[in-house]
């Protein structure tokens, strides 16, 4: 048996608030653990200048029309804004929710929204992530209440930063984003309450045991860390009219079907087929499942993901 827990993250690309705003509203009420927001400025399918949301804002919007549900980026740029800054930003978010906000970060991929809008890319992504295991480690201090000063030869400048109000919550959780086996895996190891990764079985049990080492290297236990997996799932009664809805919402998005032919978190098809790919990635030890849908927002797969596949899953067979 399986006790899986499910979010949905709602493309905050080629939408409109009302639309999102409803959407959000309606996934809390039917019970999905979270909540998550894209942070990029740019879109990021398709067309880059299409319309787009900003996350925190975004988030903060949503903690007064939801009562339930967790909220968080998934996940958030590191490159975008001073740590300290973001420890500010979630410990309001946590207040706003009544304690319902998850820290997201990751090392920040997209180059051209950094290009234009002025904000330091870094020299490559090795240096992006030295600076988000410099980054977390300052935020998680903050969040605990604890005072921050910066190593000479660290990337910022804090000196004895503390923060007031501390979050609602004791522990505020933090989300690593991304799969890197020699930086990024060794941050999650270090510091992750959750981490989040995509990708095939074959590359995920890769990672796993990846992960699984760098646990062993800093004394912690993998069970402390919930992991969790990304997907774009799709459900009707045929995979062939999964895959037209499907086709639909990425013309919708500005999106050529062969820039996401190879994109293997797309699963479109019927709930036993959604069920069954679920129930392989539970093997490994997944036990949360993220759903980023695009807009215009499928109410269809929203219901049935939750009321239909869940039930299959957690009894740990399909039909």
């Amino acid at each position: 048996m399986n006790d899986i827990r499910l979010g949905i993250l709602l493309w905050n690309q080629a939408t409109d608030w009302p639309s999102y705003e409803a959407t959000a509203a309606r996934i809390d009420e039917l019970g999905y653990e979270h909540l998550w927001a894209w942070d990029h400025l740019y879109a990021i399918f398709g067309d880059p200048h299409q319309p787009i949301f900003e996350g925190w804002l975004s988030l903060a919007a949503l903690a007064k029309v939801t009562k339930r549900a967790r909220l968080g980026l998934l996940v958030g740029a590191n490159t975008f804004r001073n740590p300290g800054l973001v420890a500010k930003l979630a410990t309001t978010l946590d207040h706003i929710s009544g304690g319902r906000a998850i820290l997201g970060l990751g090392g920040a991929w997209m180059e051209p929204e950094h290009t234009a809008h002025g904000i330091e890319f870094g020299s490559g992504h090795g240096q992006r992530l030295d600076w988000l295991e410099e980054a977390v480690a300052a935020a998680r201090a903050l969040l605990d209440g604890e005072t921050v000063t910066s190593e000479p030869d660290g990337r910022y400048r804090f000196r004895d930063l503390r923060h007031q109000p501390l979050p609602i919550q004791r522990h505020l959780p933090i989300m690593i984003g991304g799969s890197g086996e020699k930086k990024t895996l060794r941050t999650v190891a270090r510091h992750a309450d959750l981490w989040n990764a995509m990708g095939t079985l074959e590359t995920l049990q890769r990672k796993t045991d990846v992960l699984r080492r760098h646990c062993d290297e800093v004394g912690r236990d993998p069970a402390e860390i919930e992991w969790t997996l990304g997907c774009k799932p799709l459900i009707r009664d045929t995979e062939a009219e999964a895959r037209r809805v499907f086709e639909a919402q990425m013309d919708h998005n500005r999106t050529p079907l062969g820039n996401v032919a190879e994109d293997a978190t797309f699963w479109y098809g019927t709930t036993e087929q959604i069920a069954e790919r679920m129930l392989g990635y539970t093997k490994l030890g997944f036990g949360t499942f993220i759903a980023e849908l695009p807009a215009p927002y499928d109410g269809e797969t929203i219901e049935r993901w939750i009321g239909e596949v869940k039930p299959m899953v957690d009894a740990g067979a399909v039909g």
